[in-house]
């Protein structure tokens, strides 16, 4: 979703976009936005740096695109009932890399054994997956702001685990 928006936002192909959504999947995920480039120049500079019709598109507001990630499952919901259909397309995406032996790089849940001072927690960050499943991980530099976000999500989710009854 995040990919469709702003190919939405700048009318521009999906092939172009590269940004990612990190943390756990619900309210206190967020996009590292200082990873997120349009063929190659920053997001947040792209408008800028394009000649032609692109200085009349309106400024990029991160927070409204994030906030639309969030919400979007709740509005798959109320149209269709479930999300199931979008979760169907990731799984054949992901099984498309695990039978291609080619790997390739997905923000899939992993636990956090240390990486960004995270333990003991599945969160969403930018992994290697192949023939294996994930083969590794991809410690992306992270401002020091992104890093709060991640570790907030991470407290997010603990939080919710540990009010679990079982």
């Amino acid at each position: 979703r995040l990919k469709a928006r702003l190919s939405e936002y700048y009318n521009i192909s999906q092939s172009n976009v590269h940004a990612y959504v990190f943390g756990e999947h619900g309210d206190s995920s967020f996009v590292p936005w200082s990873l997120a480039n349009i063929s190659n120049i920053p997001v947040t500079d792209f408008r800028n740096k394009v000649e032609g019709d692109m200085s009349m598109a309106p400024e990029l507001n991160t927070a409204d695109v994030e906030q639309y990630i969030r919400k979007s499952g709740g509005r798959v919901i109320a149209r269709k009932g479930a999300t199931f259909y979008a979760v169907a397309v990731s799984v054949c995406h992901i099984c498309k890399c695990l039978f291609s032996g080619i790997d390739t790089t997905l923000t899939v849940s992993t636990m956090m054994n240390g990486e960004y001072g995270i333990n003991d927690v599945c969160l969403s960050t930018l992994a290697t997956v192949g023939r294996k499943g994930v083969e590794g991980k991809l410690m992306v530099p992270l401002t020091d702001d992104e890093i709060v976000k991640l570790r907030h999500s991470a407290d997010c989710l603990k939080d919710v685990i540990h009010n679990i009854n079982l």
